[in-house]
């Protein structure tokens, strides 16, 4: 292998890099959002869900009362009387009918209800759904037998009782975990819109046959029907609006990311009033924007009115929203990642929205101070407390991906400078891709800083001087890309990047786009290299990744032996 020539200024020297300045946009005074006046984007249960939660209560406090009186006696004779009633319907003809139409209430049918709702939900990977959907089982199949043993209404008297049954009669088991179960299939597979509203009204049909059958069957009293399908409804309706609103957790079929929020709408409406009412910043458009290489935030372009109305009519910047389901899915991610690895030194999740979006424009200030090439911070915009929050940055406009850009020597010398900078104020980056490597004319900026850290470890440091170079080295070649490096790092420097570095610590759209040029960069590099320094270990056995793995068994046991329980109960 021919030598390389060592560059006259040496390693440890950065190049400076040029920073245009940003352009100005026009502000307002902002508004205080007076106490007591709800957020840009509250959360709401709407009319329905209020009115079925309090139609629950109701029917909680009838209970309450009917025990504490002993007015029970009244019920029975009203259910015996419309008992009697629907009796004097039977034929031997209708019979057959009305036990084809409470299929759906016999446990055989509810099982299948339940597994293939799991299933889909698994094979969907929608999780978020899915654990609703198994906490509304739990709590409804439990709330309803711990309510008839409580009560221990005997099945109706003085009616021949011409279906199956088991237990006692109050509230109707059957009806209150089909009504609950078919709510639930609703709420989680079936989009909002359209086709949810007549998935309700076919539930509501299909509720309406069951109970039907069960009353001419005179397997339920009318009361019990009434009190389970209230039951069965009021706790999906409660906990999908609540836990998996539509705003945040919406039911889509497209190939689009989980973490990309729908920006229209309501969304949409509240981050023009905040904006507005926060950072005195008149937006007329929010719009996504560079979705493909995100995959922990929504990406937004936003449309503002410019400060010099005589040059430009409106101008751009740039918006991350960041909502409380990224922090729970970097968390789960990263626990993942620790059973599967160990902890990588220093990955450590969020432990809120809002300190993630804290951190992100605290790291964005420090890097600007420091004279590194991001985006100017504009600040922080609340759309739900605690919930959802928009980092609002300058938008680089005509930027390529390093990735689709063309790289010079100069582009080259920018990237190495950049991690250079970063070295020299003790602080690393950890996520440098190509979506995060902007080319603007002859300028490279650095964006999206939310996992940077500082004081990094040394490993760290040199994971981003290696993945900076395989990123230069997509668009040029290995050889070019480090002759340019060993002007502003040494031998010994990039030997340790490399021996630092392989696949599970490289970002995965820079793993995908090696394997698809069909290029080994990595290889490429270590071939110049005068020598090479042994791999860093990754793998880590700890105390802390043996006692989560343990924990994680045991949750996923006991998950497993719930389900086999719910399997197994009669209704």
């Amino acid at each position: 292998m021919a030598s390389l020539p060592q560059a006259p200024p040496g390693p440890g020297r950065s190049i400076p890099v040029p920073r245009p300045a940003p352009p100005a946009i026009a502000r307002i005074r902002s508004r205080r959002r007076p106490s007591g006046e709800p957020p840009p984007l509250p959360r709401a249960l709407n009319a329905s869900g209020k009115f079925w939660l309090g139609l629950s209560g109701v029917v909680l406090v009838m209970w309450v009362v009917v025990v504490v009186t002993g007015t029970i006696t009244v019920f029975d004779v009203v259910d015996t009387r419309v008992l009697q009633a629907i009796s004097e319907l039977r034929s031997p003809g209708l019979t057959p009918v009305m036990e084809a139409l409470g299929v759906l209430a016999t446990a055989k049918a509810i099982h299948v209800i339940w597994l293939s709702n799991l299933v889909l939900l698994a094979v969907l990977r929608r999780w978020r759904h899915l654990f609703v959907w198994v906490g509304v089982g739990l709590v409804v199949a439990n709330l309803g037998g711990f309510l008839a043993l409580a009560l221990q209404r005997p099945r109706p008297f003085e009616v021949e009782i011409i279906g199956s049954w088991s237990g006692f009669a109050m509230p109707s088991l059957p009806m209150t975990v089909l009504a609950a179960f078919l709510l639930s299939s609703v709420y989680a597979l079936i989009p909002p819109g359209t086709w949810r509203t007549r998935g309700k009204w076919a539930v509501a049909v299909l509720l309406v046959l069951t109970a039907a059958s069960r009353l001419y069957l005179a397997q339920d009293h009318p009361t019990g029907v009434l009190a389970g399908v209230v039951l069965g409804v009021a706790a999906p309706l409660a906990a999908f609006r609540l836990i998996t609103p539509n705003e945040i957790y919406p039911v889509r079929y497209s190939r689009s990311r989980p973490a990309h929020l729908d920006v229209s709408g309501n969304r949409g409406q509240a981050i023009v009033r905040a904006l507005h009412d926060q950072l005195g910043v008149l937006a007329t458009d929010v719009v996504p924007f560079g979705l493909a290489g995100s995959g922990g935030s929504t990406p937004l372009k936003i449309t503002v009115e410019a400060a010099d109305s005589e040059t430009a009519d409106e101008s751009c910047i740039f918006g991350k929203l960041y909502a409380a389901t990224h922090v729970r899915s970097d968390r789960w991610y990263k626990l993942g990642r620790t059973l599967l690895y160990g902890r990588l030194e220093d990955e450590k999740p969020f432990h809120s929205v809002r300190r993630l979006v804290q951190y992100e424009d605290y790291i964005l200030r420090l890097f600007s101070d420091a004279g590194l090439p991001v985006p100017h911070p504009l600040g922080i915009v609340e759309i739900t407390p605690e919930r959802e929050y928009l980092l609002v940055t300058e938008f680089i406009s005509g930027a390529k991906e390093a990735g689709e850009a063309e790289i010079d020597d100069s582009i080259i010398d920018q990237g190495l400078s950049i991690v250079r900078r970063m070295w020299d104020i003790g602080m690393a980056h950890r996520d440098i891709k190509p979506a995060n490597l902007l080319v603007q004319g002859r300028t490279l900026f650095l964006i999206d800083s939310a996992f940077a850290e500082v004081r990094p470890s040394p490993w760290r440091q040199a994971v981003d001087l290696a993945n900076m170079l395989l990123v230069l080295a997509l668009r040029t070649d290995a050889e070019r890309v480090y002759r340019r490096a060993r002007l502003q790092f040494s031998d010994e420097e990039i030997a340790e990047a490399f021996a630092a570095t392989r696949g599970l610590t490289m970002p995965s759209q820079l793993r995908r786009m090696l394997r698809q040029q069909g290029r080994d960069l990595h290889a490429d590099f270590l071939r110049l290299l005068p020598y090479r320094l042994p791999p860093v270990r990754i793998q880590r056995v700890t105390w802390r990744r043996a006692g989560l793995t343990l924990v994680t068994l045991a949750a996923a046991a006991v998950l497993g032996a719930l389900t086999v329980t719910i399997l197994g109960s009669p209704l």
